[in-house]
């Protein structure tokens, strides 16, 4: 029995494997706790392993690879199409294997433990920034409740509603001004834990030789820089700029047939994190190029003005996506358009 590929259902406690050999035949269904998989794995001759993203997915591919094994990370809904009957781990043990030995499937890329710190110090601020934004929203709700209402900002929320809180002409009452200053000491708490996690942001783009390149580019700062290397790495699991353009959903979706090509909106697949930091450096480069006269303003100037604003952010967000994998893949240094 030679098993070429393996696929395994991570799960919790129980883990399923699949084994196949060169012809795609299976010769190898087994059944392991979380205690015994690592020597179970170890007791296989070198092989192709197969892995959903999942939570924990990048531990036990750095597991794996110390134990001699090649493994390769599927995405959830590449393996679902290769599914056969009913969902359960037996199932989906197979359809990873499967999956895996496709000649044009595409694979998550890797991450290294460092990766995985930056990606968590990204998803941490990004939790305190949506109880911060909640937060607001809901004062704003009682003030609105009473009558009073202001426009939405959250630089104006901080300044409007201490005002209104100490205004003692308003008609709010006593128990509703105590209840806003408990809100607002939470808010200035939130603040305060979203300005260490941008200064540990600061102190990773400072202490990476490539981030620092990539943060060159114009839309780019620390925090997109961080989350790019931490998404990607050195950006060679992607054929080209084009290709990883497409990873983050900046390309348009379509939906054609025979001579009719239908273009739509943004097909909005990948990080939606990486995707809105992108969008919203992009963002402010369209605003700034008015009046810019350089090469890359004029561009971006005219295709504002011939396509439209939010299309010429996202025409800005690709070609910086582009320009990232390029300096990346290639070790390149960026070169600004004169």
């Amino acid at each position: 029995m030679t098993i070429k590929t393996i696929g395994i259902d991570l799960a919790k406690n129980v883990f399923e494997l699949c084994g196949l050999d060169e012809h795609g035949e299976i010769q190898l269904r087994r059944r392991v706790r979380r205690e015994t998989l690592l020597r179970a794995v170890g007791e296989i001759p070198a092989c192709v392993i197969g892995i959903e993203a999942c939570t924990g997915a990048f531990l036990w591919q750095r597991q794996f690879e110390a134990l001699g094994h090649e493994v390769r990370i599927v995405a959830p809904q590449h393996v679902k199409p290769f599914r056969r009957r009913q969902k359960n781990d037996r199932n989906d043990a197979e359809a990873i294997a499967i999956a895996v030995i496709q000649p044009r499937m595409r694979f998550v890329p890797k991450k290294s433990v460092a990766q995985q710190d930056i990606q968590s110090l990204h998803r941490a601020r990004r939790r305190m920034v949506n109880h911060r934004t909640a937060l607001v929203s809901q004062m704003r709700g009682i003030l609105l409740d009473r009558g009073i209402a202001f426009g939405q900002s959250i630089t104006r929320a901080r300044r409007m509603i201490p005002e209104i809180v100490n205004d003692q002409s308003n008609d709010l009452s006593g128990l509703c001004r105590e209840i806003l200053r408990s809100l607002l000491e939470l808010m200035s708490e939130i603040d305060k834990r979203v300005q260490e996690f941008d200064r540990r942001i600061d102190e990773v783009f400072r202490a990476n030789e490539a981030c620092q390149r990539v943060g060159r580019i114009r839309g780019v700062g620390p925090k997109t820089a961080t989350a790019v290397i931490a998404a990607v790495g050195d950006g060679r699991d992607f054929d080209n700029g084009r290709h990883m353009a497409a990873w983050l959903g900046l390309v348009p979706r379509q939906h054609s047939s025979g001579d009719r090509t239908v273009l739509m909106g943004i097909s909005k697949r990948g990080d939606q994190h990486l995707r809105t930091l992108l969008v919203h450096g992009a963002r402010a480069v369209v605003r700034t190029a008015v009046g810019k006269t350089d090469r890359f303003s004029r561009w971006v100037n005219e295709l504002r003005e011939r396509r439209g604003m939010n299309r010429a952010i996202v025409a800005v967000a690709n070609k910086n996506a582009r320009i990232i994998w390029a300096l990346l893949a290639r070790n390149e240094e960026y070169r600004p358009a004169t």
